[in-house]
């Protein structure tokens, strides 16, 4: 590459002490479908000791070192060394499809207001990872518009990891970006699951979180999502044996909120922003039509991180929930807001009018929908299909009924 010639796009990746994998990530970069003269790549290497940085020196045009570890937050150091007019962010195991990236920078050049666009994430077994809210990125495959990204001062380092993308996504959109996620965008992750959860990450879940929630919420919903992400977030530490480091993260993001409840008071997201992620105006909307057609006692299938939408809004409908299945979370006495949680076969059991699914995730919800329909005979409601989406169109099912076709898509795994 030229240097005296802005390329269209700048890859940046963070990488520890994964020389095998990113080396191999690098070169899957060359079948992006650009030519070479049309992209840069900067790694970012968090304190590798297993040789990385000189695997990784001639495969990239920028290599930046630390000698700690910065987490996935450290791509926020490549992006001053970005020269590209759209950035994209990966991991160090994930690359985009061929084709892919043209798209993405159509996409960009169709709509001068698109901030970021999101990919839709493969992982190796079929399924796809899915952010908890729509309107939010994966941070493995996104692309941005340079100009947006630093406008609105790029991704915050101090997350380290967890979380970012949802400060980051919500900073797009309150500054009047678009944020979109786009199903003709590909890229593989090549994450597993099979290992048990960190307890790391169980610390940055929950601390971010809590820092999100101080920033961004304006009462009284910040103190009802402090309860639930709490309350979420606690039993899956439980589930996980983390109760220590959950408490080590509430306690420390509980400061942190609380100096950023002030230093982000102008960050406060409007009527119309917090629309755009939580939905509550258009499950309420889809909740009446429940009502209307007859259903008077339901089952939330799913605790959701949005689960509140769906809780308020057959609240306002007067349709009673007769509890919340959800076999990760059930267990003996738990409640939300007083509903029972449930193993799903125990929630079914109570013979609802009708089950919804409580999850505003397309990916995790259509999931958990397309398992519903081979084990009731009651309809069953999902109002978050995977689409294209941007801020003002309505996301979900193109009708109030419940979804008709019988189409199965891969399963959903949380990022």
């Amino acid at each position: 590459m030229s240097s005296n010639r802005r390329p269209p796009v700048s890859f940046v990746l963070a990488t520890h002490n994964r020389r095998a994998i990113v080396v191999k990530t690098l070169e899957r970069l060359a079948g992006c479908g650009l030519d070479q003269r049309d992209y840069e790549i900067i790694v970012v290497d968090n304190a590798s000791d297993d040789g990385t940085p000189d695997a990784v020196a001639s495969r990239s045009d920028v290599l930046i070192t630390f000698r700690r570890n910065a987490g996935s937050c450290a791509k926020a150091y490549g992006i001053e060394r970005a020269a590209g007019r759209y950035i994209v962010f990966l991991d160090d195991d994930s690359y985009p499809r061929p084709g892919s990236i043209a798209r993405m920078i159509h996409r960009f050049e169709d709509d001068p207001l698109l901030g970021a666009a999101g990919f839709t994430v493969h992982l190796p077994d079929g399924r796809q990872e899915g952010s908890a809210l729509p309107g939010v990125f994966v941070g493995c495959g996104v692309g941005f518009r340079s100009e947006a990204l630093k406008a609105v001062g790029g991704l915050d380092h101090s997350f380290f990891m967890q979380a970012e993308e949802y400060d980051l996504s919500f900073r797009l959109v309150g500054a009047g970006w678009r944020v979109g996620v786009f199903d003709d965008l590909h890229v593989d992750h090549l994450k597993t699951d099979c290992a048990r959860k960190s307890a790391r990450t169980t610390y940055y879940d929950i601390r971010n979180n809590l820092r999100i929630i101080a920033r961004y919420l304006p009462s009284p919903y910040r103190r009802v999502y402090r309860k639930d992400w709490l309350q979420r977030y606690g039993w899956l530490a439980q589930r996980d044996g983390h109760t220590r480091s959950f408490r080590q993260g509430t306690r420390t993001g509980r400061l942190r909120g609380l100096l950023e409840r002030w230093t982000y008071h102008k960050h406060r997201l409007s009527t119309s922003v917090l629309e755009h992620f939580f939905r509550w105006e258009y499950v309420g909307r889809r909740m009446a039509d429940v009502r209307a057609s007859g259903a008077r006692r339901i089952v939330l299938a799913d605790l959701g991180k949005n689960i509140y939408a769906y809780y308020r809004a057959a609240r306002d409908a007067d349709i009673t929930v007769l509890a919340v299945g959800d076999d990760r979370f059930c267990g003996p006495g738990r409640r939300y807001r007083g509903v029972p949680v449930l193993s799903v076969e125990d929630a079914l059991g109570l013979d609802p009018d009708a089950v919804i699914v409580g999850n505003s995730s397309a990916v995790h919800g259509t999931d958990t929908y397309n398992r519903l329909l081979r084990r009731v005979s009651q309809p069953v409601h999902h109002w978050f299909a995977p689409t294209d989406h941007l801020p003002g169109e309505e996301i979900g099912s193109p009708s109030p009924a419940h979804l008709a076709d019988d189409r199965c898509v891969p399963e959903a795994v949380a990022p």
